[in-house]
């Protein structure tokens, strides 16, 4: 006797009959009857039919691993992938270590997400189905909560010390912030800040550190949403410190420049590459310079198309000393890194020549924005006559100033040298934001959907390891041209149709498989699967 589930596409429900082999005598062959014995709601429950029980009493389908006698077919060549990937990457055996009684709901959990693009977890039962997968049972929508809300703080940390170990030690770690809006009023970290979505919801905000060589995540945490960015590198500091991830080289945007930030990185003996606006004194210094001379034959990098100058200079030291009531004042050295690019410049000042048109035109019009009346007073000079009206003039010399530094940029570092070598690395920085573009669209977290702060913590340390298969095969299309052919979709769906058959007393065996299926499972550094 084995069960049978038919879905119904008229009303989507899903029935569930008994199934019951026997030998016709007149006919010589092998036939079968089926009872339907009920439905399944919406978690995976059975409920069984009142022929059956009178009361209609709801009782939980025992699902799992399949019982011997009873043989299955299931979609296995996705899950292998990130089965082969967990291995690889000794993801698994990190998960193993730091949960060992419920790493593989984890798993599960995490190839669902990254395998059903953008879908909610209440949809799990039916994708659990038909899929093989690390955990072999139904995870429920109450299961998965509560699931969520089991993953400790002291966990997280184990698997984070573990994975930042594996990472190159020589490599610069890419840090940035993201903002994720929430509807929820019970979670205590969620506040109104400056959203990078611009969504007018509070939020909360997402710090991740990413190897720029290996391109892989291996450390986030949650902040309250009206955190600015510059006020995260402290605990960042403090939290490497606490991981104990040796020697570490950052690479931050300028959202995180600041002097006491600066001074911090020192004091700890950290390497970094910073971004920094073209405005501050030290760099101005440097660039009033060079504004007339960087853009010569001898600067210009084919590669980048645009100019370079680097300059060693002293940074101003501080260090206050609470223990002593003393400030040591010294001096450090830095390497300024400053770029010409033509082409921003002229982006730069097309933008702003629209701007100045729209200006121009509210206070002609007599509809002016309460928001530009700064660049209204900045930028022209307005004056109102008996006939003629409004009478509009540019400052030509503030609107000079504005535009003498279109198509500069600055970085500074205390360990790179060379100005494209920094460039290069910084610019690989873009990586961290394209993770939190997989992790708000293609793991659904633009909006959190939890009601307590333990089951967010728990679901965001979920959707994080979905993160680090999802980083690895990117990088491997990126590195093997895939995208010219696939989509991330569409190459995950070339696996996810390759099936495999379990029968009692015998090994699992695969379905026939392409040869393009095979070559992209070695592009993505893993043999194909085998019948065992």
């Amino acid at each position: 006797m084995a069960l049978v589930y038919v879905n119904n596409k008229k009303n989507g429900t899903t029935y569930v009959y008994e199934a019951t082999n026997y030998w016709d005598k007149e006919k010589k062959q092998s036939r079968s009857t089926r009872i339907c014995i009920g439905k399944l709601d919406g978690d995976g429950t059975l409920i069984r039919s009142k022929r059956l029980s009178e009361s209609g009493e709801v009782l939980p389908l025992k699902r799992g691993p399949v019982p011997a006698i009873q043989a299955t077919r299931s979609f296995y060549g996705a899950t292998y992938l990130f089965t082969a990937l967990g291995d690889k990457l000794a993801i698994t055996k990190d998960l193993k270590t730091c949960f060992p009684d419920s790493y593989k709901q984890l798993l599960s959990i995490a190839y669902y997400l990254i395998l059903e693009d953008r879908n909610p977890l209440s949809r799990f039962p039916k994708w659990e189905r038909t899929h093989k997968h690390p955990y072999g049972e139904n995870i429920v929508s109450q299961r998965s909560s509560e699931f969520f809300s089991s993953i400790t703080e002291e966990s997280k940390e184990q698997f984070f010390r573990l994975q930042g170990k594996r990472r190159t030690e020589n490599e610069y770690w890419a840090y940035d912030t993201t903002s994720i809006s929430s509807y929820s009023e019970s979670l205590k970290q969620v506040k109104f800040g400056k959203n990078k979505d611009h969504d007018p919801l509070a939020q909360i905000n997402l710090a991740l550190l990413f190897g720029e060589t290996s391109n892989l995540p291996f450390y986030y945490r949650k902040l309250p949403g009206n955190i600015p960015d510059v006020k995260t590198v402290k605990n960042l500091i403090a939290d490497m410190d606490f991981l104990d991830f040796g020697k570490v080289k950052l690479v931050l945007d300028r959202g995180f420049y600041s002097e006491n930030n600066v001074n911090a990185l020192y004091r700890n003996h950290l390497k970094f590459l910073l971004a920094t606006k073209v405005s501050l004194k030290f760099v101005r210094r440097e660039l009033d310079s060079v504004r007339d001379t960087i853009r010569t034959r001898a600067n210009y990098h084919a590669q980048y198309q645009l100019h370079t100058h680097t300059a060693m200079i002293s940074w101003d030291y501080t260090q206050e000393r609470l223990y002593k009531g003393d400030v040591i004042k010294d001096t450090r050295r830095m390497y300024l890194h400053i770029y010409y690019n033509g082409e921003k410049a002229l982006e730069s000042e097309n933008r702003f020549n629209a701007l100045l048109d729209l200006l121009k035109e509210e206070l002609i019009s007599g509809k002016r924005n309460p928001e530009h009346e700064k660049q209204y007073q900045k930028y022209f000079e307005i004056t109102m006559t008996p006939i003629r009206g409004v009478k509009v003039t540019a400052k030509q010399e503030a609107i000079d100033t504005a535009e003498k530094d279109f198509g500069f940029f600055a970085l500074i570092s205390n360990e790179i040298k060379e100005p494209i070598e920094a460039l290069r690395i910084y610019r690989n920085k873009d990586l961290v934001e394209k993770a939190f573009g997989n992790l708000k669209e293609r793991l659904n977290m633009r909006r959190t959907t939890v009601s307590s702060d333990s089951a967010l913590e728990g679901k965001l340390f979920v959707q994080f390891v979905a993160l680090i298969y999802l980083s690895y095969i990117k990088k491997q299309m990126s590195d093997q041209e895939l995208y010219k052919k696939y989509t991330m979709q569409e190459l995950l769906d070339e696996f996810d149709v390759i099936e495999c058959f379990e029968q009692p007393g015998k090994n699992i065996r695969i379905g026939e498989m392409t040869r393009k299926q095979e070559d992209l499972y070695r592009k993505l550094g893993v043999e194909p699967p085998t019948s065992l």
